[in-house]
């Protein structure tokens, strides 16, 4: 997707502040004409039409979406969100003011507010919302759309997919919205968008499928959203996108403005990711878990199109299998380009990360690859990324400066939870406690300890026995993000 460099990606949840402007309508009427004039040579241009014609009665003159809005309306829910923030005094480590008053100045908390928007999809009260309404929340209410109010609990919630499936503390029955096929999805469907813009009340816009498999929208590493152009604002996360037959065809997650608001250019977490996730919820499981394909991907562009005969720039290039990995086993091998999953084509990497969530783990899912110019299908068996080895994560203490981190042993698994490429290997560190040696320092999250005075790190006790022996002189190398970084630390 081309963006200008002033376009920003926005998260669609409101905070405290609610905006009020003008509201504008503006029709666009057009007059039968048998051509369009040339201004130039003053000729007439003959132009194809439309038969058009008045409403011929009355039922057509009356012609609404309300029936649809009070179908689905009711499901649609506002989400609270109220989280405790402890703000930093200047005088916390002020050894002035613990010198004279005997104590240190204690850091402040005050609790934040976000809204944000879900939609009931079980009558015992489970609701679909975006992540970032409810991160870091600690109190989560449900307002519903006739004024009642209930506590709720997050059964699951996913960054990556900035998804969250909330439990209403009552057993209902609510008003639900039936998931619908988002495959069955076509450019310029009708759809009306529902939700709580700017914090007032529940508002429904309408609009069409402006396009689908949208990639490169927002930080992370899923792209595959339904871009529509129905009026989506700050407070519509987690909202609903609803077709024309009352079903939920996408969660509203995320717009593109200049300015905060509506542009038109708005965009949905398609109903069959959501369907995949909701019962992943549903089965009791602490986290959502992707599919191990054991291979790396890369877009195809114009130039490795051209390079392999193609006649198009669409697809996934296989760039690396990992040895026994389940792409490996199905036949997989790198340079060949996936272009279908089960006979769905595949725009991109991402699409093709989509395709094969929504197919499951457990499943066979058939991809159509290129291979030497020729299209051949092969099963690849979907399952967990394995543990391969003990992530036997430690915390490393000591006069060290990697004291407060937590490290553990790479593995398709772990480094799947970590964000990171399943491909990674050595020690990494998993967490930094706050203000510990290894925060201050400047280590990270996701570091992979390469080598510490020139002993390679391959287990997490290779790093705590250096820590134990307390060396004065650190010469530390690590891989962030790709690349080496070398320190030295006395």
């Amino acid at each position: 997707m081309i963006r200008s460099p002033r376009i920003l990606v926005l998260s669609t949840m409101l905070g405290l502040t609610l905006f009020a402007g003008a509201v504008h309508f503006g029709f666009a009427e057009s007059q039968p004409s048998d051509g369009v004039e040339n201004i130039k040579t003053g000729a007439v241009v003959a132009q194809a039409q439309t038969p058009k014609a008045l409403p011929q009665s009355k039922t057509e003159m009356q012609l609404s979406f309300a029936p649809l809005v009070k179908q689905t309306a009711n499901a649609v829910v506002n989400v609270y969100a109220e989280k405790t923030v402890q703000n930093r005094s200047p005088l916390a480590d002020d050894p002035f003011f613990e010198q004279f008053f005997g104590q240190r100045m204690p850091n402040r908390s005050e609790k934040q507010s976000s809204l944000g928007s879900g939609v009931i999809v079980g009558k015992n009260g489970i609701v679909v919302t975006n992540n970032h309404v409810i991160a870091d929340a600690d109190d989560i209410k449900i307002a519903l759309a006739d004024g009642r109010e209930f506590e709720s609990t997050v059964m699951l919630k996913d960054e990556r997919l900035d998804l969250a499936v909330l439990k209403i503390k009552s057993d209902g029955p609510f008003d639900t919205i039936p998931l619908g096929d988002s495959d069955a999805v076509e450019v310029g469907d009708l759809v009306l968008a529902i939700g709580n813009p700017f914090g007032v009340g529940q508002t429904v816009t309408s609009g069409i499928v402006s396009a689908l498999a949208r990639n490169q929208v927002i930080s992370g590493d899923f792209g595959f959203f339904i871009q529509t152009d129905a009026a989506i604002n700050p407070g519509n996360s987690g909202g609903g996108l609803i077709d024309m037959n009352g079903q939920l065809i996408g969660i509203n997650t995320a717009i593109f403005s200049r300015g905060g608001g509506s542009n038109g250019v708005g965009f949905a977490i398609p109903a069959n990711l959501v369907k995949v996730f909701v019962a992943s919820a549903e089965g009791g499981n602490g986290s959502f878990t992707r599919p191990f394909i054991g291979a790396s991907f890369e877009p195809v562009t114009s130039e490795v199109a051209d390079a392999l005969g193609l006649d198009r720039a669409r697809g996934a290039l296989v760039s690396s299998v990992i040895e026994g990995g389940p792409a490996e086993k199905a036949g997989m091998k790198p340079g060949q380009v996936i272009t279908a999953v089960n006979g769905i084509p595949v725009e991109h990497p991402d699409a093709l990360g989509y395709r094969l969530t929504t197919v499951g783990i457990g499943h066979v899912a058939k991809v159509t690859v290129i291979d030497n110019g020729k299209n051949r299908d092969i099963e690849l068996t979907l399952a967990e990324a394995p543990e391969t080895s003990p992530r036997d994560e430690r915390l490393i203490e000591g006069r060290t400066p990697f004291s407060g981190a937590v490290v553990g042993n790479l593995s398709p698994r772990l480094a799947d939870e970590l964000h990171m490429s399943t491909a990674s290997q050595g020690v990494v560190i998993t967490q930094i406690n706050r203000g510990s040696p290894a925060a201050r320092v400047g280590f990270q999250p996701k570091d992979i300890i390469i080598a510490v005075n020139g002993t390679p790190i391959d287990k997490s006790t290779t790093l705590e026995a250096i820590a134990k022996d307390n060396p004065s002189l650190w010469r530390v190398e690590i891989e962030r993000d790709g690349q080496r970084i070398r320190q030295f630390f006395r």
